[in-house]
């Protein structure tokens, strides 16, 4: 019976995440071994609100900063050789 390893990426650059996923493909294609995936998962959306006005008084304008983070999930059989290959 062939073992899975399964591989949760996060990154707030999903262009990053993009280039790391091919390689995985890439490294799964060239050992011959089967793989599912990247498969995307829901994007977190951290947002902060913050005044901008450094004392507090005034109109209420507002800063709304937010942080995006994606990820990918990705399922590979575990062989030996392919995971030292990745975590090289």
């Amino acid at each position: 019976m062939v073992r899975k390893a399964r591989i949760r990426l996060t990154s707030t650059d999903y262009k990053k995440l993009e280039e790391v996923c091919e390689e995985l493909k890439a490294i799964a294609q060239k050992t011959g071994v089967k793989m599912t995936g990247p498969i995307p998962l829901p994007t977190k959306r951290l947002r902060v609100p913050v005044l901008k006005s450094p004392c507090g008084e005034g109109t209420a304008t507002w800063d709304r900063w937010e942080m995006r983070i994606h990820k990918r999930l990705i399922d590979i059989d575990a062989e030996e050789r392919v995971m030292r290959r990745i975590m090289r």
